[in-house]
């Protein structure tokens, strides 16, 4: 149960281009946290975009970063975390987010997805001759890591402020049930 974990952090997790990076940015902003994209971080520390990883790499190698950078986030404290598509899917990444953050779902239909990031040229797992069938089959395997989120969210019927409104009043509902922390300072490293 929600009110029994202890929730410092919103996680954003779902498929590409279902709105996490915009509703990340605009949830830190409203609630005064820092943003964090995972794969922002991992490029960061790996020195290469996603999908020079991917090509040189494999997923694999990307979804060990993956696992190690969501290891760190148990320790952080008053941060809106935007996550890969995939990264609920490997290891015990879900159980992980779950220790210190709310799980937010943001979902959206095969069509939608594919119209979103049609355009989109880092998307390396779209690189096949027809992406709207990989985002089809991809949202097929991913969804029932999906549905153990906290919450799931239809991002096709909500624009990027109401969605951040809804997921903070959400927020701000389980922080007033759980006891206070006061004196506990935030994580500030990456």
């Amino acid at each position: 149960m929600i009110e029994t974990r202890r929730i410092d952090n919103i996680s954003l997790v779902g498929f590409m281009g279902t709105g996490k990076t915009s509703v990340g940015h605009h949830l830190a902003a409203m609630l005064r946290f820092r943003f964090l994209d995972t794969d922002e971080l991992i490029e960061r520390r790996a020195g290469k975009r996603i999908s020079t990883i991917f090509s040189e790499d494999g997923e694999p190698a990307f979804r060990k970063l993956e696992a190690e950078v969501v290891e760190e986030l148990g320790s952080w404290k008053h941060t809106i975390i935007s996550t890969g598509g995939g990264l609920v899917t490997h290891s015990d990444n879900m159980p992980r987010l779950k220790t210190r953050s709310l799980v937010v779902c943001l979902w959206a239909s095969p069509n939608v997805i594919w119209k979103r990031v049609r355009l989109q040229s880092n998307r390396p797992l779209l690189n096949t001759p027809d992406p709207l069938a990989r985002i089809t089959e991809l949202l097929a395997e991913r969804e029932p890591f999906y549905r153990q989120s906290d919450i799931l969210m239809n991002t096709e019927v909500r624009s990027v402020k109401q969605m951040a409104h809804q997921v903070a009043l959400q927020f701000r509902m389980i922080q007033s049930k759980q006891p206070n922390r006061e004196g506990e300072d935030s994580q500030t490293s990456d």
